[in-house]
């Protein structure tokens, strides 16, 4: 397995909202290959961002997508999970719980900060920068249908399905 991080954000700036074109990105997978955004066009994305592999919310959110991707109800719908862990992080956690959908480390929030999903957060009283739980679906034709910020872990399966119409 490689270990190194590959992340590079396209060079054309890209305004991200419903409607626009997603931003292009470049990550490493939890085997070490790299995910380009731009090479899954054909195909409608899904790409979900958390904080942390293998936490309560986390593990219930991404659980709950590989669930609804083994019953066939998301058609060809490619699944990224995005977060800041490291690839062996990632690597583990698709193991423990069998996911079999692509997780891509974005260790600099790069492409997490190109989709709004990084950002100024709260808890018991700390302001921090951190990941901003969010999902987003990107058609067969590379612009963004729906924008589910802040959304919960429960939630992410039954929005993406709605979505599809399944």
């Amino acid at each position: 397995m490689r270990m190194a991080t590959l992340v590079t954000m396209s060079t054309a700036p890209a305004t991200f909202a419903v409607g626009n074109a997603a931003p292009d990105f470049s990550l490493v997978d939890q085997h070490g290959e790299p995910v380009v955004l731009s090479e899954l066009q054909g195909t409608p994305v899904m790409i979900y961002f958390y904080p942390k592999a293998d936490t309560p919310g986390c593990t219930t959110q991404a659980c709950g997508l590989r669930d609804v991707i083994a019953e066939g109800s998301t058609g060809s719908t490619v699944v990224i999970g995005i977060s800041p862990d490291p690839v062996a992080k990632l690597a583990r956690f698709d193991t423990k719980y069998t996911l079999g959908f692509t997780l891509a480390s974005d260790p600099d929030h790069e492409v997490a900060a190109a989709y709004g999903a990084w950002g100024p957060k709260k808890l018991y009283g700390r302001e921090y920068e951190g990941i901003i739980r969010s999902a987003v679906l990107i058609g067969a034709d590379g612009v963004v249908s729906h924008h589910w910020p802040k959304i919960s872990p429960k939630d992410t399966p039954t929005k993406l399905l709605a979505a599809l119409g399944a």
